[in-house]
Order: C-alpha cells, then structure tokens, then sequence
C-alpha cells in the first residue's frame, strides 16, 4: 500500500504516522512495518546514553496499523466515523526496540460489536516478539472541517 493511501485510511500525519508501509492484508489483519529512526522525536532524550523507542510509541505504531484495518471496516458500517483508541489490555513488553530497528506490526480483529472493535497486537522485531496487547477502538464522528 502506497503512502498516500496510508494517508487516506487513517488520520495520522507526520512527526505522529508510525507506519511505513503495509506488508500484507486481510479481511481481519494486517502487518505493517516500521523502521525507527535515531532523529525521531521520541527517542532524542529516551535515553541519550541508551537510546530507546518508548513502549507508547510501539503501542501506537500497531495501533495505527489496526487503524489501518478498522478503516476497511468503516467503509462497510460507517464511512462518517474515525476509530478512536479506547482502551488497552494486557500489554506485555517482551525485547527493547532501538533506533535503527525495523518492527512488524501484527493487527487482528477480534469482534465488532455496533461501534466497538476489539483487537489484538503484537509487534515483532525480526523474529523476536517485542510487544503483545489487546486494544479497544470506539468509532468516533470525524471532525467538521
């Protein structure tokens, strides 16, 4: 998936879009990708000997992913909502994440129920498991222009 059709599915713009790219597709997933680069943001003062992506970000990066996903769904149910993060569960930080890594983010609907979407996530640093939660998206009216 190109990048301007990231930049149509979902509302995130830079510095705050985490994805790069969209690796693959389904009905009910998807994987994205991301590689964190030292002149980010979020990194310069986390930590300047040592330097770290913060676990938020992670969870925000496969959550835009999943947001990714849900927009698939809102062109079905409700193409006037925007998904909003609700809550999030079981979040499990497993392997560091550095600048310079590349991540796969893993998104997975679990249920839909009216405008409430619940799923699942995980984020992969090669083939090690780096971060897995459970997240919750309520669908929201988009903002009047």
């Amino acid at each position: 998936m190109s990048l301007e059709e990231i930049l149509a599915a979902i509302p995130h713009r830079p510095p705050m879009l985490l994805i790069d790219e969209i690796v693959e597709s389904t009905d009910d997933s998807i994987v994205c990708r991301k590689t964190f680069r030292e002149d980010e943001f979020f990194v310069q003062g986390h930590y300047p000997e040592f330097p770290l992506v913060p676990g938020v970000i992670l969870i925000e990066s496969c959550c835009q992913a999943g947001a990714v996903l849900v927009s698939r769904i809102l062109d079905k149910i409700a193409s006037s909502a925007v998904p909003v993060l609700t809550r999030v569960d079981k979040a499990k930080f497993k392997k560091m994440v550095r600048p310079g890594d590349t991540v796969e983010l893993h998104a997975e609907v679990r249920e839909t129920v009216q405008n409430v979407i619940f799923l699942s996530g995980k984020v992969m640093v090669g083939d090690a498991l780096s971060l897995r939660f459970d997240f919750v998206c309520s669908l929201a009216p988009k903002a009047q222009k």
